[in-house]
């Protein structure tokens, strides 16, 4: 189970967000454990990186609420990711999102590495 958990991680910071998904996704059908919702969070958010490297800033600004909306039970550290640091960073992203009409015009470095 960690194994999953951490090939998404390997393949998130490589920029492979849909491998990440992947992963994850594997590891949130599979298991039943106390943070699937959480893991559901990162498959979502993944997936918003993977649509706008795609040029589709539409599903990945529909991805980024929801991954938004799966984080809030969440604070601290899950997993050894800092979710306050993560969800700051992902309301910045948002909020960057609808300033650009393009995926293109994104600032990428905003993307957050987790870990």
């Amino acid at each position: 189970m960690e194994d999953l958990f951490l090939r998404g991680l390997e393949a998130y910071h490589s920029g492979e967000y849909f491998d990440a998904h992947e992963h994850w996704e594997d590891l949130w059908s599979d298991y039943h454990f106390e943070d699937r919702r959480f893991i559901q969070g990162l498959i979502q958010m993944s997936v918003s990186f993977f649509h706008l490297q795609n040029n589709n800033l539409n599903g990945a600004k529909g991805l980024l609420r929801k991954c938004l909306e799966k984080f809030d039970g969440y604070s601290g550290v899950q997993r050894n990711i800092d979710v306050d640091s993560l969800k700051e960073c992902l309301i910045t992203i948002q909020e960057e999102y609808i300033k650009i009409d393009n995926s293109s015009d994104f600032n990428r470095d905003l993307i957050p590495e987790l870990i």
